[in-house]
């Protein structure tokens, strides 16, 4: 609040994470009017949300507001986070600011799925429930942490009241210090620079933070909080039925739209039954690698031109992203067979690796004459065949792993047979030739710097001298 702001930061783009903020107050305005009425117990929960709903005046109307501005919080989270990651914010001197930032958006997906059980509809009950059986699937350490937080000892009075003393206390506390945590670094490292690294002397001018910076911010929270309320008029709520066991058996269970990528991924049959901690296994996985990406991509390059590998990650990110959560929406409960996966999920990546490919090939190789820095003549087309290369292994690598797994478990549940065994051999072949593609690839990667060359060479002469 004390360092006056770059003029070329006058861009919604760079107030993502500030949009962010807005949500969450109006959130927590909402919130607090809705806590006058309701009751956090599973004989009142529904009862006191359909009180809200019918007789407090417009009442359906904030339940509305309260929701849609939540599912914009966790977009806007996930806008910011992709934004960063694409302009490699992330990278050196702002690493921590990128993991608070991570933590942030744990939290914010904490704050949908511990909101979404308090009106105690069938709905709300059934997603939760999915939600709780994906968390015990989780390697044992955190599925017992997470557990312990949200259910407690049992039961559904104590799990509710876990959930709304997490929504309504924990989580918007650590959510405050957090964000204090991260204001206090962006004081300290200022706003980061255009990924182009190159702006005009009249964008390089500082803006002071009150009256300019404050009256541009106060116009973007105007405009997306009429955005909130205008939906919310256009497309109001209906509370769906009271949750009961009976009406739950007849309802198919799916999480919210922001997790069925998650629950799409645990639906492949590869995945079912003994399969299930090996997929959380995986997204966990996925998530902790997220965290470390600034100590994983050190690179100090930040143009898009300059990354052509984890810009194209970023883009099938995205795209899987997008693929399984709609493919979730369609295929309510429905075991996905293992080769619809790999020819789905695989292709996707295939195909944005091509178009990736072909976007550097001709939109880069136009403009690269006009940049001032950039890749000496003849590198581009070497980072194509690599970064096609990559793709190519990657999509052999993930084809051959996931047979390999589903194989596996199948032996495990169905036993042995000539078949299994000839797709078991098939794959480990796959895969180790995956490998020893790799392996090609990073020696062609480092034989122009010729760095393979003076370790064989080293590599030599410390040989003959000990002979």
């Amino acid at each position: 609040m004390l360092r006056p702001v770059p003029e070329y930061a006058i861009n919604p783009f760079y107030w993502l994470g500030a949009l962010t903020v807005v949500a969450f107050v109006i959130q927590a305005v909402t919130g607090m009017v809705m806590m006058l009425y309701y009751v956090p117990s599973p004989i009142e929960a529904f009862p006191s949300t359909q009180y809200i709903f019918e007789q407090v005046y417009y009442g359906r109307f904030l339940e509305s507001v309260h929701l849609y501005t939540a599912y914009a919080m966790i977009m806007l989270a996930f806008m910011h986070m992709m934004r960063d990651y694409f302009v490699s914010v992330y990278k050196k001197p702002r690493e921590m600011m990128w993991i608070v930032g991570m933590v942030m958006g744990f939290v914010t997906l904490g704050f949908g799925f511990t909101g979404y059980l308090l009106p105690w509809t069938v709905v709300s009950k059934s997603a939760t429930d999915v939600g709780i059986g994906m968390i015990d699937a989780l390697p044992a350490q955190i599925s017992s942490f997470l557990s312990f937080l949200v259910v407690g000892a049992g039961g559904d009075a104590t799990e509710l009241l876990r959930f709304y003393d997490l929504h309504v206390i924990v989580l918007p506390a650590v959510l405050l210090v957090l964000l204090t945590i991260k204001m206090y670094m962006l004081e300290s490292h200022g706003i980061a620079e255009p990924v182009t690294g190159v702006v005009g002397k009249e964008k390089k001018r500082t803006l002071p933070i009150f009256p300019d910076v404050s009256l541009y911010l106060l116009e973007l929270a105007a405009v997306f909080g009429s955005a909130m309320l205008l939906i919310s008029v256009i497309f109001p709520l209906s509370l769906p039925p009271q949750y009961s066991p009976q009406l739950a058996a007849q309802f198919t269970p799916q999480p919210d739209w922001y997790f069925l990528w998650i629950y799409q991924i645990v639906k492949i049959s590869i995945f079912e039954g003994p399969g299930l901690p090996v997929a959380m296994s995986l997204v966990t996985l996925l998530f902790i690698v997220l965290f470390l990406l600034p100590f994983i991509d050190r690179n100090e390059k930040r143009r898009l031109i300059d990354r052509p590998v984890f810009v194209t990650i970023g883009v099938i990110f995205v795209a899987e992203l997008i693929t399984l959560a709609y493919w979730g929406s369609v295929t309510p409960g429905q075991i996905i067979p293992v080769e619809q996966a790999a020819l789905v999920l695989g292709g996707t990546a295939l195909i944005i690796a091509l178009v990736s490919f072909g976007a550097y090939r001709i939109l880069f190789s136009r403009i690269k004459p006009k940049l001032s820095v950039g890749p000496k003549p003849g590198q581009i087309p070497a980072k194509f065949t690599t970064l096609f290369s990559f793709g190519a292994l990657a999509t052999g690598g993930a084809f051959a792993i996931g047979n390999t797994l589903n194989t596996t478990v199948n032996i495990i549940v169905q036993g042995l047979d000539n078949w299994k065994v000839l797709q078991l051999t098939s794959s480990v072949f796959l895969f180790a030739a995956v490998i020893v593609g790799t392996i090609i690839l990073i020696y062609r990667i480092e034989l122009p710097n010729g760095s393979i060359t003076k370790r064989i060479r080293r590599l030599e002469k410390t040989t003959h001298e000990t002979q």
